[in-house]
């Protein structure tokens, strides 16, 4: 065994590198008609049992009226500008929601994106959650591009807002301080938040995720030991802005409030900033998400997690009085984001390493979920439809897809897994460590 060293989220670890375990799923299984019944509306007023899922909604294209690439590639996506691991299903896109790429092809034809500003692609994301029994999403919204969303007339909120009411998923937001200027970040935050409240009216939403009588939400990074990445340094900084947002704003600004957090937020070490002071932080959050993505990258260490990690995390919060919402993800590959990452660096063996997570976070005794993600193809972690095999993805530069393990999978398997959690997860079906043959039929 080696060990490499990876930065997931600008923090750095090292990861052991072991052999890939190849899997196979029965042909019929791609080729069936799933029978996938559509899950009625989903009650906004708690966040009990609910598995939610993040939702970047950050991918833009020169048609959308933009006028440009965002996310997908540096400049026009090309082989060596491509920012992007996945490649995703397109193929029930119609022409009105498809971009062209320049100079792509798949096996000679043009090969296509999406863009998130369109509000078509958006509902259609949300009607793939409906039909495949998803709760909802938390809504990246981050620190460093408020100005320009709020510019822009914040289309892509306003998409989720609407194809939230019409698939009657919920949704809420999460914001990301990534990059934030420590001078100024909180009352960025404030004042956004002011702002959709009164302006886009988002709590007044009838699919805004509430819990104990507030709107829930989410504020993702502070903790994080890795400088000014992530501020601030000062854990009295990040207690004011907790207690601003629970119960010193207007009382139509206060919210359950949800902190997305260092992995090792319970014992102050590794990606978690040291200063004991930030432990009482972390207690005055009403919900705790530990960020976990690149944390374990096998199935022993995912077992490991559980064990060390989420059996002790679990106990601290319940002395807390606390919601603990642990994070799983499907896999993980940032080789174009990152040049000279490994490939596939951290393999999804046909789900059992995101499924096995998500056993060990209920068995655990977690009673909520956070997917990470449902649209992230830049780092390799969605869970949307993704092409099974490397030749629907274009001939032009490299591209993950879902037989990078040598499993034969179809493009919804995910969407099909992410489901079953959620069932799991309300209770109609009994945790169980084998992962299910035939995810989405009942």
């Amino acid at each position: 065994m080696m060990s490499i060293n990876v930065r997931f989220g600008k923090l750095k670890h090292t990861l052991p590198v072991m052999s890939r375990s190849a899997f196979r799923i029965p042909l019929f299984l791609v080729l069936c008609q799933v029978a996938l019944p559509a899950a009625g509306v989903v009650d906004p007023s708690t966040l009990d049992n609910k598995v939610l899922i993040g939702y970047q909604g950050w991918f833009t294209c020169p048609e959308d009226g933009s006028g440009r690439w965002s996310h997908w590639s540096r400049g026009v996506p090309a082989a060596d500008t491509l920012t992007v691991e996945l490649y995703p299903d397109v193929s029930e896109l119609d022409s009105d929601e498809r971009c062209t790429i320049p100079g792509m092809t798949i096996g000679g034809k043009p090969a296509y994106l999406f863009s998130s500003r369109n509000r078509k692609t958006v509902s259609r994301h949300f009607r793939w959650m409906r039909e495949y029994g998803l709760d909802g999403v938390l809504v990246q919204r981050f620190v460093g591009s408020i100005r320009g969303m709020r510019a822009g007339g914040d289309i892509v909120l306003k998409n989720v807002m609407a194809a939230a009411q019409e698939s009657g998923r919920t949704f809420a937001i999460e914001y990301d301080i990534s990059g934030g200027n420590p001078e100024t970040f909180a009352q960025t935050l404030k004042d956004d938040w002011v702002y959709l409240v009164d302006e886009l009216k988002v709590t007044a939403h009838p699919n805004y995720q509430r819990h104990n009588g507030k709107p829930v939400l989410s504020v993702w990074g502070m903790g994080l030991n890795d400088g000014n990445g992530h501020p601030p340094a000062d854990p009295q900084a990040a207690r004011d802005l907790i207690d601003w947002f629970r119960s010193k704003a207007l009382a139509q600004y206060r919210v359950t409030y949800m902190g997305g957090t260092p992995a090792h937020w319970g014992t102050l070490t590794a990606d978690a900033r040291p200063d004991p002071a930030w432990a009482g932080v972390y207690r005055s959050m009403d919900i705790v998400q530990p960020w976990n993505v690149g944390r374990y990258r096998t199935l022993e260490a995912v077992d490991r997690w559980k064990e060390e990690v989420l059996v002790p995390d679990i106990k601290l919060a319940a002395g807390n009085h606390q919601i603990y919402m642990p994070v799983i993800f499907p896999g993980f590959s940032w080789s174009n984001l990152k040049p000279g990452a490994a490939k596939n660096q951290i393999p999804r063996l046909r789900g059992e390493f995101f499924w096995r997570q998500a056993y060990n976070a209920k068995i655990a005794g977690a009673q909520v979920l956070k997917i990470a993600m449902f649209d992230e193809v830049d780092e390799g972690t969605a869970i949307l439809k993704v092409v099974s095999h490397r030749s629907e993805a274009p001939d032009q530069g490299y591209w993950l897809t879902l037989d990078g393990d040598g499993a034969e999978l179809p493009s919804d398997w995910y969407l099909r897994l992410a489901g079953e959690i959620t069932r799991m997860f309300h209770g109609e079906i009994k945790p169980d460590p084998k992962m299910p043959v035939k995810p989405g039929v009942h």
